[in-house]
């Protein structure tokens, strides 16, 4: 879970199987996003864009959320998914905003009642 430099800005990322049919899970991944106070910016079955809401932090602060639901692996039982959480922050401090959001984000698909996770593997 380091921070990798692109640029200038903080990035972490995480893959997890959750035992979800791929259907059900846009939607449910929607919520949860705004359940975050993450504001939806643009979505397709398997893909999500999401931004932290402005008015509390700082503007390079706010983080983005992208959702990729990989449908090619897919079955009834299981879908694959990765998360990218990236700000313009430069990761200076281990326990940045970017990384805390990312945690929290984290968290909350990991222990989300809508499914049974399978397997979580940050990268």
């Amino acid at each position: 879970m380091d921070a990798v430099l692109h640029g200038v800005m903080a990035r972490y990322t995480c893959s997890f199987i959750v035992s979800v049919p791929v259907n059900h899970l846009q939607p449910l991944l929607v919520e949860l996003l705004q359940d975050c106070e993450l504001d939806i910016q643009y979505y397709t079955p398997d893909y999500i864009m999401a931004r932290e809401i402005p008015g509390s932090i700082s503007f390079s602060k706010l983080v983005k959320v992208e959702v990729l639901v990989d449908k090619s692996t897919a079955t009834e039982a299981e879908t694959r998914m990765s998360i990218v959480i990236k700000n313009e922050e430069l990761p200076l401090q281990l326990d940045n905003h970017c990384r805390q959001m990312f945690e929290f984000i984290k968290q909350a698909i990991e222990n989300s009642r809508h499914w049974h996770l399978i397997e979580s593997l940050a990268g």
